[in-house]
């Protein structure tokens, strides 16, 4: 793992970082926004579902094209529309305006996590491979605290005569404009050439991370033992049609359910916490209060996961943390102080945080390099769609059955899923390859199929 790597993952975080931000603020804007447009009924429903729904055409559409045209130039698709999406809403003028352009927003977001997911994937080597996913989405998770405290600064005040709303979303749209800029110095992935038949392109990348080795102290092994090595072969591209047949299938279907399931489990909390806060009797400014003393487990979960997924089997860290999640959620719903709300708000985070960069790091492990991103991105749409379809059956829950009932809808989904990961593949330590021999064609080689820029230098011989 050298230095370049890590910049390379540092660089992921930063464009994280705005996505995160921007699928957070909704907790601290709903309020706001609902009572400036007057949102109720089929407006607030849409406008909650805009997002996600465009985040299921972006999954759907940028990670199929991401495994055409590389993880590269995948990513300066979806920042570009993330950053016009987002300096729009900024300026709109009304609620349509808002809903239309928050749908572009959630196109571009859709499109970056599972192409950030596969490019984590390709780069990255097995035994830090969790470490470091997790500490690209820990880097990330800081937002969720910094929109907690731009909220108290801004929401409900007008600097320079400007709604505090607004405010907010153009400082999400100049932070993913400087993205833009900081990932163009990005390497296209390596796995990803070799898979197009781009096989000078993908050495010259690899042999950048060799030099970077190299002159951090790595030395290659002496010349008889690259004479033994038999240089692996060349994964093959593989049809679409693998991911729905044995036995990549039953690893479609698992996370399919995970990613389905994931979002009505959270969206209770993540998007409807602060109407819920005001329904059991707390203003808007103490609902803000809560709800940032809360979003301050955020980074603190996703910064304990980086130290636990590489001690532990992925799926078990999983089935954990859904069980957790289902507890916790459940008490939550259920509390009427404002010591329990922000203790057990707080411990929600650090857990779903611990759940979300576990899912993650599992799924970016599961599918082989040519059909990685259209996986993650397919599975990402599910999600999207679950999260999109949540408004129009979490809101009416809301308003006619009570608080309770959603987090209890929310609990028994998360022990769902729990039971379904139970049933997953063995990921930790293991190379992509190894994790994903049993996909290959049949009649192809049983080795590695193409050597991860840490260890091909080794397969060279003198």
């Amino acid at each position: 793992m050298t230095a370049r790597h890590k910049r390379f993952v540092n660089v992921m975080a930063l464009g994280n970082f705005f996505e995160i931000y921007e699928l957070f603020l909704m907790s601290a804007l709903l309020s706001t926004l609902k009572e400036t447009f007057s949102l109720s009924g089929i407006s607030l429903s849409l406008f909650l579902a805009s997002t996600v729904v465009g985040g299921f055409l972006g999954a759907v559409v940028v990670g199929r094209v991401a495994d055409r045209i590389g993880r590269r130039g995948a990513y300066m698709i979806t920042l570009s529309l993330y950053s016009a999406g987002t300096i729009a809403c900024a300026f709109a003028p009304d609620i349509w305006t808002l809903i239309a352009c928050r749908f572009v927003i959630g196109v571009g977001i859709g499109g970056e996590l599972p192409v950030t997911d596969a490019y984590l994937a390709d780069i990255l080597p097995p035994a830090r491979r969790g470490y470091y996913a997790a500490k690209a989405y820990t880097c990330a998770h800081v937002a969720v605290p910094v929109v907690g405290f731009l909220s108290l600064l801004l929401v409900d005040k007008a600097p320079l005569g400007v709604a505090g709303w607004r405010w907010m979303f153009a400082i999400g749209s100049l932070g993913a404009v400087l993205t833009f800029f900081v990932r163009r110095g990005l390497p296209e992935s390596p796995r990803w050439l070799e898979t197009v038949g781009r096989s000078a392109e993908a050495d010259k990348v690899t042999a950048v991370f060799e030099k970077a080795a190299e002159a951090e102290g790595w030395r290659p092994p002496p010349a008889p033992m690259q004479e033994e090595a038999v240089p692996p072969p060349v994964e093959k591209r593989l049809p679409v049609r693998m991911l729905f047949r044995a036995p990549l299938a039953r690893r479609t279907a698992l996370m399919a359910l995970l990613w389905a399931l994931g979002p009505i489990g959270y969206y209770g909390f993540s998007s409807l916490a602060s109407l819920a806060l005001q329904a059991k009797g707390f203003d808007l400014d103490s609902s803000l209060t809560f709800m940032t003393l809360s979003f301050l487990g955020s980074p603190i979960g996703s910064y304990l996961s980086m130290h636990i997924v590489e001690r532990a089997e992925r799926k078990w860290i999983l089935c954990v943390a859904l069980l957790a999640m289902a507890a916790i959620g459940l008490a939550y719903g259920y509390a009427r102080s404002a010591v329990m709300i922000t203790a057990l708000g707080f411990c929600f985070t650090v857990v779903a945080n611990i759940k979300t960069n576990a899912t993650h790091i599992y799924q970016l492990e599961q599918f082989p390099t040519s059909l990685r991103t259209t996986a993650n991105g397919w599975l990402f749409s599910l999600n999207r769609l679950s999260s999109g379809a949540a408004p129009f059956y979490m809101v009416p829950l809301f308003y006619g059955v009570g608080v309770g009932a959603v987090y209890m809808v929310g609990a028994a989904a998360m022990l769902l899923a729990a039971t379904a990961v139970a049933f997953g593949v063995r990921t930790r330590g293991l190379s992509l390859e190894n994790i994903n021999t049993a996909s290959r064609p049949e009649g192809s080689p049983t080795t590695a199929l193409i050597p991860s820029p840490h260890t091909r230098a080794t397969t060279r011989k003198p």
